[in-house]
């Protein structure tokens, strides 16, 4: 059997969720290779990982030489090629399917059979990923909660091909290595998580556009009432309110039921450019930190 020893990780995608990804590997230990299509992305990602570093020093939840030891073990890399060194590539690119399909294709023929290849995709189909490569067998999905370095939470999802040996060393990855708790998940639109988060955001969007509550006031009663950390509201402007109607999007295509068809205000929201915390602004204002005005 291969060995469960991981110490050199890829990271193909340098956005909010690559940056998040990295770095949390980076502060675990692991030498973290990240890559992005263009240097100038690649360089505003480290810049945005140490931003977020030294706010994490300013609320005394991280030290300035762990700062120092994180950022040294995370690698630019301008090549695809450059990750052939690897033992586990994690793919976190635009949730566009051919794209991807692009990028496991050429891992494939890259990396040694043995490498695992893993899709922190949320909705789409790890099969269809796979089936582009010569080994489907090492093919697997991530699906890391967001924000990725604070949620104790990994989506392991199996394609149709993925081996009991490749899902082994993945969970033992999650668990062992990155001290995470990991789901098995089959294969299925949206996974568990996605699932049911954005069916409950769209739900709190229809409360709103009926006039029920306000925003404000519905994250108050679930963030009070039911101890949630964050409200639906809150919880789409993090996750990005065109990430959510990209989802809701794919799973109402996907299982063709009307639970899942967007409510029109996300629809209008996403529009304007009113994207949650990426933008400044969504159904609450936020600083360039990413807090609440």
């Amino acid at each position: 059997m291969t060995s469960l020893i991981m110490r050199k990780i890829g990271v193909v995608g340098a956005g909010t969720m690559g940056q998040g990804i990295a770095e949390m590997l980076a502060f675990n230990g692991l030498e973290v290779y990240v890559t992005e299509y263009s240097e100038e992305k690649l360089a505003q990602a480290l810049l945005q990982i140490e931003q977020n570093l030294d706010r994490q020093i300013e609320k005394w939840a991280l030290t300035r030489a762990e700062k120092k030891l994180t950022l040294n073990r995370i690698h630019l890399i301008h090549r695809l090629e450059e990750l052939g060194d690897c033992e586990l590539i994690i793919e976190t690119i635009t949730e566009d399917l051919e794209s991807k399909k692009m990028i496991f294709e050429r891992l494939d023929q890259i990396c040694k059979p043995h490498v695992i290849l893993a899709s922190n995709t949320s909705t789409l189909s790890l099969t269809e990923l796979a089936s582009v490569t010569a080994h489907p067998q090492r093919v697997i999905g991530m699906h890391f909660v967001y924000p990725a370095n604070r949620t104790d939470l990994v989506e392991i999802v199996r394609g149709l091909k993925t081996s009991d040996e490749t899902f082994n060393r993945t969970k033992h990855f999650v668990e062992h290595i990155i001290q995470k708790k990991g789901i098995m998940v089959f294969e299925s639109p949206g996974f568990v998580t996605t699932r049911l988060i954005c069916l409950f955001i769209n739900e709190a969007l229809h409360v709103l556009e009926e006039g029920v509550a306000s925003a404000e006031d519905i994250d108050s009663a679930m963030r009070i009432g039911y101890s949630f950390q964050n409200g639906p509201f809150e919880m789409a402007d993090r996750f990005g309110l065109d990430a959510i109607l990209a989802a809701l999007e794919r799973m109402f295509r996907e299982y063709g039921e009307l639970k899942y068809r967007p409510s029109i205000v996300l629809k209008k929201m996403v529009r304007a450019g009113q994207l949650g915390v990426k933008s400044g602004v969504g159904f609450f204002h936020y600083d360039k930190d990413g807090d609440r005005q």
